[in-house]
């Protein structure tokens, strides 16, 4: 489930002939050390530590590539993981024959988004070189962005857009990959498939609302969001064509009020579940795809088998009841893929989608940003600027 990947494919840089034959540096390098914050152990925001000693990645496997982080984005993800969520199954992803001993993630860094420069390229990288500038969504079982220096798939990064700075950059990789595997990868959705669909984002003012708005708006969809009424002109500003105030009364009689829709995107959760399929047009192929899942919660809770065996045992059971009904229902997940950012690319160098910005910090106010993130009721994303060189 959480774990969707995606395989290479043939990838064209934005701005030059591709190469296959060129040259990859292969070089050692002769520090062993780099300044990142850390955690030791899960926590509230005080396990938070800063060290000039943290180990230096190297690359392992042909296909990697290492980046030097210019800024690297924050998500209400970092802050769940600091405090331990999903801890079983990330660790059964790090080391799926138990080698290690427990808490061998530590010093765990976190920061699951990147944008900066490739310093260093494995032998099997075909379509990247040193010197280029990408983008990536780290996957939650990798070390993240907090450092210096991140390695990564070639298969997870992309080239930068050209008309973003790496803060813009750094704001984007997490949220767009979740809402473009939700959408697309689950929902079914594609640029030649919106034009008459009506959609329903429930909780449009995050980070992935903010984004699958404009994806949406841009392949010609209908978007009807719910947010409260002081965000009711900013999603608005993101092209937002209905706007439910979910604090003027009971949201689900607003919508019921409404025609109903070809694909909900739940941000939510909770009783959204008791009454969105309800909204949904009947037996004709509409979904609904919720963000918010017991998943990991089920894994930390009765152990990765008995875990995913009662996630297994719930998806399956409401998927049945809801078919029955005449609708199809979804659990979306976080897949990190470098072609989807590839497209995702070019629709903001068109000036289709924009970064959403909240706050920025510097490296040394990496705990502030926490405590930013924590408070909730964001209007767009909280960014860390890790090296100079990028703006």
């Amino acid at each position: 489930f959480f774990f969707l990947e995606t395989k290479a494919c043939a990838r064209n840089p934005p701005s030059r002939l591709q190469n296959q034959s060129r040259r990859i540096s292969t070089s050692r390098r002769c520090r062993d050390v780099m300044p990142a914050w850390v955690i030791d152990k899960y926590g509230s925001n005080d396990v938070l530590r800063f060290t000039r000693n943290a180990s230096f990645p190297s690359i392992t496997y042909p296909n990697e590539v290492m980046v030097k982080v210019f800024a690297a984005g924050l998500n209400p993800l970092d802050v769940s993981m600091r405090g331990g969520y999903g801890a079983a199954t990330l660790s059964m992803k790090r080391d799926p024959l138990s080698i290690s001993r427990s808490g061998s993630e530590f010093p765990l860094i976190l920061g699951r988004d990147v944008s900066g420069v490739i310093m260093e390229c494995g032998l099997g990288v075909k379509y990247f070189q040193e010197r280029d500038e990408v983008w990536a969504a780290i996957p939650p079982w990798k070390q993240g962005s907090l450092a210096e220096f991140v390695v990564l798939s070639a298969n997870e990064i992309s080239w930068k857009p050209k008309s973003l700075s790496h803060t813009e950059a750094a704001a984007m990789p997490y949220v767009a990959a979740t809402a473009w595997s939700a959408l697309v990868n689950t929902g079914g959705l594609s640029k030649d498939n919106c034009g008459n669909k009506r959609i329903l984002i429930l909780g449009g003012s995050g980070g992935v609302g903010t984004f699958a708005i404009q994806l949406l708006k841009a392949w010609g969809a209908h978007v009807t969001v719910t947010c409260s009424q002081n965000a009711e002109q900013f999603v608005r500003g993101l092209g937002a064509d209905h706007v439910v105030d979910y604090t003027d009364g009971p949201v689900d009689v607003s919508l019921s009020g409404l025609e109903k829709f070809d694909l909900i995107l739940d941000n939510v959760g909770g009783d959204t579940e008791r009454w969105a399929l309800g909204l949904l047009k009947p037996w004709s192929g509409s979904k609904y795809v919720t963000l918010v899942t017991p998943f990991m919660q089920n894994t930390d809770r009765l152990g990765v088998a008995d875990g995913m065996m009662q996630t297994a045992a719930t998806v399956a059971s409401k998927a049945l009841k809801h078919l029955l009904r005449g609708v199809h229902y979804r659990w979306g997940f976080f897949a990190p893929s470098g072609p989807a950012l590839d497209e995702i690319r070019d629709m903001v160098d068109k000036g289709q989608i924009r970064p959403v910005v909240e706050e920025t910090f510097s490296f040394c106010q990496v705990p502030q940003a926490f405590q930013k993130l924590e408070k909730g009721h964001a209007r767009g994303k909280t960014v860390v600027r890790v090296s100079t060189g990028g703006t």
